[in-house]
């Protein structure tokens, strides 16, 4: 489970590092294309080559945004874009005259995009391939432009993209490194958590089966014996006694079923959610709208339950609120539980806070539900409702 966490953290920090660069690449492009207008380009071979490989090069780079921010990003995505790069870079500057000589400092950036994909061996790579490339382009200028010479300046900007590579790989190579190390803490506090959340539920099952088996008979056993002796009088001390029992083991058993919900391991996650939503609708008197799809018996069945009865518990002490949405389904490996209130709402900013200060509650979930691979995500403001969405992979071994 360790190097599996360490492993789904290391993808999370390449996902971001692509998404960052492919927004930058159209800022970057926009400047490429200032070129005709501030600087004279001319055309060989072909009229608007130069401008047709642009435009090529930017709905590319467009649908590349589009494809990282909506999608899973492919293990392949930073090496692929990287050579796209260079490779449209090498097509732009030998599509046109000596003027698109001026791309040529371009070249000094492809070894930094390259160094947060936190490959040291793929930003060496790619790092010599910009290099040798460089110096190629002024080699393809001083052959096919009879006025322009291969000055000395390219054989030291060629040292220089060298110097930049061999900086690049080795801040790739920190990144890992300390990205691993983030990672393994990380991992063992998922460990932890897990641990901490299986003692937790054994010790509720436990105090729970203690509580069925013992105060729970006891009370039932005494009330039968006092309905036995009201049918031979008409005691009312002796009725009253027998009203307190009844309610007494009304609430035993509502108390075993919160620390261990029979319906959970029997019936599945879908019909013990929908059982919470309508006792907290029966105790808070707040109208209640389910959308809940049967999602049988998921790993992360008992983390749901949990969130959601805190969830719950919360709108009924706290929110005053007249409405609630409760929704569970499965999309993509993963189980989704969103709740909804129109109550008094606060400022989602506490629940840090509230973790480093020790609390438990809805600030505790957050934590239990990280360390499975999920995400927990409040959005609330003072007056305002709240909306808590909360995604865990199905299995314990799903990616996150």
């Amino acid at each position: 489970m360790t190097n599996q966490f360490r492993d789904r953290a290391v993808a999370r920090y390449v996902r971001e590092a692509v998404q960052v660069t492919a927004v930058l690449r159209l800022p970057l492009i926009a400047l490429i294309a200032l070129l005709g207008p501030v600087v004279p380009v001319h055309e060989h071979w072909l009229p608007f080559l130069f401008q047709g490989l642009l435009v090529i090069y930017a709905l590319i780079s467009v649908w590349w945004v589009w494809f990282v921010w909506r999608r899973p990003v492919p293990s392949w995505a930073g090496w692929a874009a990287a050579v796209v790069d260079l490779t449209a870079l090498l097509a732009l500057c030998a599509a046109s005259g000596g003027a698109t000589s001026l791309l040529l400092p371009v070249f000094f950036l492809l070894p930094v995009a390259v160094a947060f994909l936190y490959r040291p061996g793929l930003t060496a790579l790619l790092g010599v391939c910009v290099a040798v490339g460089y110096l190629l382009v002024w080699l393809l200028f001083a052959w096919r432009e009879d006025h322009i010479d291969l000055p000395i300046e390219a054989y030291l900007y060629f040292g220089f993209l060298l110097w930049l590579t061999a900086a690049t790989t080795g801040l790739s190579f920190v990144l890992v490194r300390r990205s691993q190390t983030i990672a393994s803490l990380l991992a063992v506090r998922e460990q932890l958590v897990t641990e901490s959340m299986r003692t937790e539920e054994r010790e509720r099952q436990e105090f729970a089966e203690h509580l069925h088996d013992g105060p729970l008979q006891n009370v039932l056993a005494a009330r039968m014996d006092l309905e036995e002796a009201m049918e031979r009088t008409s005691d009312p001390a002796i009725a009253a006694a027998e009203s307190a029992l009844r309610d007494t083991a009304v609430q035993l058993r509502s108390t075993v079923s919160t620390l261990h919900p029979q319906v959970l391991a029997q019936l599945g996650l879908a019909a013990a959610i929908t059982e919470l939503a309508e006792r907290a609708a029966a105790r808070g008197g707040f109208q209640l709208t389910t959308r809940i799809t049967d999602v049988g018996h998921p790993d992360c069945q008992a983390l749901m339950y949990r969130v959601a009865r805190e969830a719950l518990v919360n709108i009924t002490k706290h929110a005053a609120a007249t409405a609630v949405s409760v929704e569970l389904s499965e999309s993509s490996g993963e189980i989704l539980l969103v709740i909804t209130d129109d109550g008094a709402g606060f400022d989602p900013s506490v629940l840090a806070r509230k973790v480093a200060e020790g609390h438990i509650g809805l600030a505790s979930q957050i934590v239990r539900v990280e360390s499975r691979g999920g995400t927990l995500t409040v959005t609330s403001a003072p007056g305002a409702g709240t909306r808590i969405t909360v995604r865990v992979p199905r299995s314990a071994g799903s990616p996150s």
